[in-house]
C-alpha cells in the first residue's frame, strides 16, 4: 500500500493553520473553547488576564482560519470551536512527552 504524502497545496494550508494555532493566546484560547465550552470576549480576556482588544485581535486570527466561530446571543458574540479535530490535536500537545 502506498503511503499518502501531503500534495504541496494541503502542506500551505496545514502550515497556514499551525501558524494561526502557534501564538501562545491562540493557543490557549483554542483550549479554553475546546474544553470548557463557548465563552465571549470579555469571559476569555477576564479567564486569561489579557485585555479584551487582544483577544479579539487573536480571535480574527482564528476565525479567519476557520478554527473558531462566533454566534450572537443577546448582543454578544459568543466563540467556539470551529473545527471539532482541533480537541485531538490539543489532546496531543497536552499529553506530549518533550514538554
Amino acid at each position: 500500500m502506498k503511503e499518502k504524502i501531503f500534495d504541496g497545496e494541503k502542506a500551505k494550508k496545514y502550515a497556514e493553520i499551525l501558524k494561526a494555532i502557534g501564538h501562545p493566546v491562540r493557543l490557549r484560547l483554542l483550549d479554553i473553547l475546546a474544553f470548557h465550552g463557548e465563552r465571549t470576549v470579555s469571559e476569555l480576556g477576564d479567564i486569561l488576564e489579557v485585555p479584551q482588544a487582544i483577544v479579539s485581535q487573536q480571535l480574527r486570527i482564528l476565525r479567519l482560519n476557520g478554527l473558531v466561530k462566533a454566534a450572537r446571543k443577546g448582543g454578544n458574540a459568543f466563540y467556539s470551536i470551529g473545527e471539532d479535530n482541533l480537541r485531538n490535536l490539543l489532546n496531543c500537545l497536552r499529553n506530549c512527552r518533550t514538554i
